[in-house]
């Protein structure tokens, strides 16, 4: 097609000298040529000094026009769909961010980090969603967001997305039943969404997933990767894991998101010495509590940290023989885990701590029996 025949020239002219009415059908004569015909970049490019122009007075009903007339054409300007997709209503925006493809990565992350939920649940129903983007939808989201980008096969997800729907999926059927749908979840962590999934999630996902059928009938974790074997007092070497660590400690960044991506990457170091310094107990004892036969005091440090049940249950499959706990015995841990009071926690914790410097207190775990 030939370049196009509206100049900058006559624009110029229609804006100082023409009315707002006169401006308006320009704008969408101008429009409307556009996402009618094929043109260059260039081409695209001078379109979008003209619209740009003429849209720049423009009343919200003529925006919203515009976004629905802009967001599914291919040749929309890169500028305008950009301050579209920016706007702060939603009916403005919410066309362009669910459907266009000029949308860049960039914009999305903008949008997504900083406008309301209106705006986020527009872009979980993308044709596409890269990584960058849903990184921030799983955490940011509200439940319908979360739900939305989880049943989006054109969502892709980083592990550490992932991690997030697993830990949003506990106690919400619907959004477990999206995340356990997904054929690019990890295997691991379709193990653990499993195991703590109700019955009727795990029955519909045994009839639409039956490559996963195993699984689902084991109803068994079991998260692949060399086992710390023979685990004794003060057995690793943790110096590389307390310079990281503590790095991140002294920034204020240890958190338990931290030490939960520690436990299910199998980082055994980093997840104990994160503990020791968040508990301020020996790494010798943490480490035996983490490998300790009886699982109560792990379950105790989680409780005396306010971690949730997810975080717990990632600390107890890290130190699990084999990395493999039954269904069984994961909801009995479940129970005695919210049984355990915070501030009976809280005081056990307190004991060791005035015993570290004994033999005593650096050669035992923590003491058992404190479940009421």
């Amino acid at each position: 097609m030939a370049e196009p025949n509206l100049s900058l020239a006559d624009l110029e002219d229609a804006v100082s000298k023409g009315t707002a009415e006169g401006c308006l059908r320009a704008l969408w004569h101008a429009t409307d040529v556009l996402v009618s015909g094929t043109y260059s970049e260039a081409q695209i490019w001078t379109f979008g000094e003209i619209i740009a122009r003429l849209a720049e007075e423009i009343e919200l009903g003529a925006r919203i026009q515009l976004a629905k007339k802009l967001a599914p054409s291919k040749n929309a300007p890169l500028k305008i769909i950009k301050r579209l997709a920016s706007d702060d209503w939603i009916e403005v925006a919410g066309p362009v961010l669910g459907q266009s493809e000029r949308l860049d990565v960039d914009t999305l992350i903008a949008v997504a980090r900083d406008k309301d939920q209106q705006h986020l649940l527009a872009i979980s129903r993308r044709k596409s969603i890269p990584e960058e983007v849903t990184d921030i939808l799983v955490v940011r989201g509200g439940r319908m967001v979360v739900t939305a980008v989880a049943a989006n096969h054109g969502a892709h997800f980083s592990d550490s997305g992932f991690r997030h729907l697993v830990r949003r999926s506990e106690g919400n059927s619907v959004l477990a039943e999206s995340v356990g749908l997904r054929e690019d979840i990890p295997t691991h962590l379709f193990q653990q969404l499993i195991s703590r999934a109700s019955e009727q999630v795990r029955t519909k996902l045994l009839q639409e997933r039956p490559d996963m059928e195993e699984q689902i009938r084991s109803v068994v974790t079991d998260v692949a990767g060399p086992i710390h074997a023979g685990l004794g007092p003060a057995s690793k070497d943790y110096s590389a894991a307390e310079r990281t660590v503590t790095k991140l400690h002294q920034r204020g960044k240890l958190t338990e998101d931290e030490v939960f991506a520690f436990a299910h990457s199998l980082k055994f170091n980093e997840t104990a010495v994160a503990l020791s310094l968040l508990c301020s107990l020996p790494t010798g004892i943490v480490e035996r509590a983490l490998v300790d036969k009886n699982r109560e005091s792990i379950l105790i440090l989680a409780k005396g940290l306010d971690f949730s049940w997810t975080t717990a249950m990632s600390l107890l499959f890290l130190g699990a023989p084999n990395y493999r706990i039954t269904a069984g015995d994961l909801d009995r841990m479940k129970i005695d885990f919210i049984r355990l009071k915070k501030e009976t926690c809280l005081r056990v914790l307190d004991v060791y701590r005035t015993r570290r410097g004994t033999a005593a207190g650096d050669s035992d775990g923590l003491p058992p029996r404190y479940l009421n």
